[in-house]
């Protein structure tokens, strides 16, 4: 109990601290939303109109008072009103994030699926030139882009072959591609991890023990080795949430999906502050909550850790 008391403590200190460093970052950017939304000569607003909107954004306060009240708003999930639309965070986030929670959520399972059997199958491998290959593929798909990826598989898939449209595709064929693009480079480091943990674990002695019993090799990955060299691979499944998000910016892009990577660069081009700092917020909590069940579930996984935890 006390350990996961200190976790929560400590998740809640990153929070605190990311939404800090965001709120600092956002006021230091050149330019006012508000102003650069309705300034425009078109609008006709006279300065004493366009002075009552920024007071009606909080704008014309000082940094602490918006300081405290953007961080008050937040804790009650109140993330006030886009500078670009006008419309309110709490509502444009809750029509995004559906659709970007279900592209990320397949694409770290497509990930983890991957990774596994590229894993499994380099370990299982009768052939050395088999398994030199498929150890070698994360390193390729780590290094590949993801808007370079997206565009080949579109090229490829779409458009070569004629297996996938891109124009007015169904519901899962849409999914189809995006997955793809998001989990091919997360896989990788997944990957990467899982097959120095097998080797590490496979070099063990009570490994030695379990094979001379005479079990076989594919009993041992399953029952022995793949349990113990899971921890590692789960630790970095946990940190890969934030090129999880990161990759989902740019994959909505190519494949021109709505969700939060969307709305982020539409925010980021309208400089809607309300809206970035809302978003990089949403990914710290994600981030910081993915991180804490990771924590907590580690020592059911390890019963060294958990013996450490309760010392």
């Amino acid at each position: 109990m006390r350990y996961a008391a200190g976790r929560l403590a400590s998740a809640a200190g990153v929070l605190l601290a990311a939404f800090t460093i965001v709120f600092l970052l956002l006021q230091a950017l050149p330019g006012d939303a508000v102003m650069i939304r309705f300034e425009n000569p078109e609008l006709g607003l006279t300065p004493e109109q366009i002075a009552s909107v920024r007071e009606s954004y909080g704008a014309d306060v000082g940094v602490l008072t918006q300081y405290w009240s953007s961080l008050s708003g937040a804790v009650r999930g109140d993330f006030g009103f886009s500078a670009a639309s006008g419309a309110s965070v709490s509502t444009l986030l809750g029509s995004a994030i559906p659709s970007t929670l279900l592209l990320a959520g397949l694409g770290f399972a497509v990930a983890v699926v991957l990774a596994g059997l590229l894993a499994l199958g380099a370990a299982l491998s009768p052939a050395g030139w088999l398994a030199n290959a498929l150890r070698s593929l994360p390193s390729l798909f780590v290094s590949v882009p993801v808007f370079w990826l997206g565009i080949v598989l579109i090229q490829v898939f779409s458009f070569r072959l004629g297996l996938i449209s891109v124009i007015r595709p169904g519901p899962l064929e849409a999914l189809i591609l995006p997955v793809l693009t998001l989990a091919i480079p997360i896989s990788a480091p997944i990957a990467q991890v899982l097959v120095r943990a097998i080797d590490d674990v496979q070099t063990q002695p009570f490994i030695t023990v379990v094979r001379s019993k005479g079990a076989g090799e594919v009993w041992i990955l399953l029952r022995s080795v793949l349990r113990n060299a899971a921890l590692p691979a789960l630790t970095i499944a946990g940190v890969l949430l934030g090129e999880l998000i990161g990759g989902a910016v740019v994959t909505e892009t190519v494949f021109a999906r709505f969700g939060v990577g969307r709305l982020t660069a539409d925010a980021l081009d309208a400089q809607d502050i309300p809206v970035l700092q809302a978003i990089v917020v949403l990914a710290a909590f994600a981030f910081v909550v993915v991180n804490l069940v990771v924590d907590l579930v580690a020592p059911l996984i390890d019963p060294r850790l958990k013996r450490r935890v309760q010392a």
